[in-house]
């Protein structure tokens, strides 16, 4: 590992505990992650492939603790595992062929898309309505899980979001949404973090203290959310939308 000094350890390890925080619920660590990896230096490849190496470490942590609490529904996410897993993988592959700016647009029309249906329909997501899909609406979610992870590996941003509306719109509330989510977004998150190593762009020494710190950051968050309940986890996750829409709204501004 090559050195490292205490402020710049400090710094990490602060971010990522606070990222953690947020993205062990609703996803979108990564707007606070990142910008502090590349603070620190690292190039934004490098920035993209170190924060998955923390962002898992943590995303594993709020895994298990939403497994603990009851709130992962298995057998939903069991079969849908593999297919975040392999669209993930395949998307950390695509990134380095395509560029994400091509997936940007669609991202930005989406995410206003989901806050706006989440804000103004009122007692969405309050009561898990779920009931056991047909072959062919489970065929369609399952596309859309899978996609979702490919994406996960191309681009990242707001994947925790997508995936919690995904498991809204199938009927379970906010707080299980989150569960099976958090569970499918640490397949895709490990399986993108797989393919950096390979392509050797994962920068260990920055990556382990943050990831460090991020386990603490997302069991204190996960614990957090399932104690306040679904009101908390949904006005967390409009904040967390509105802050990627701005996020792309500055990107486009700078630029576009």
């Amino acid at each position: 590992m090559e050195y490292i000094d205490l402020s710049t350890l400090l710094l990490l390890m602060c971010f990522g505990f606070l990222a953690a925080f947020i993205d062990s619920v609703v996803g979108g660590g990564g707007l606070i992650s990142i910008p502090a990896l590349l603070f620190v230096g690292l190039p934004p490849q490098v920035a993209i492939a170190t924060n998955k190496l923390a962002s898992t470490m943590g995303a594993l942590t709020s895994t298990i603790t939403f497994i603990r609490s009851g709130k992962v529904n298995f057998q939903v996410i069991s079969r849908l595992f593999p297919l975040v897993f392999v669209g993930s993988l395949a998307g950390a592959l695509t990134v380095n062929f395509i560029s994400s700016e091509l997936l940007k647009p669609l991202v930005f029309i989406l995410l206003i898309v989901v806050t706006i249906y989440t804000i103004f329909k009122k007692n969405w997501g309050t009561e898990s309505t779920y009931r056991k899909l047909t072959i062919k609406k489970y065929i369609l979610f399952a596309t859309i899980i899978c996609l979702i992870g490919f994406y996960d590996g191309f681009l990242g941003a707001g994947t925790g979001s997508f995936m919690m509306f995904a498991f809204l719109m199938i009927g379970f509330d906010f707080l299980q949404s989150a569960g099976n989510a958090k569970f499918l977004n640490f397949g895709s998150n490990i399986a993108a973090l797989i393919m950096f190593i390979f392509l050797g762009t994962v920068n260990f020494s920055y990556g382990i203290p943050m990831g460090l710190s991020m386990i603490l950051g997302a069991l204190v968050g996960s614990n957090f959310a399932i104690k306040k309940g679904v009101n908390y986890v949904k006005v967390l996750f409009i904040f967390v939308t509105v802050l990627l829409i701005g996020k792309n709204i500055v990107d486009y501004i700078y630029n576009g």
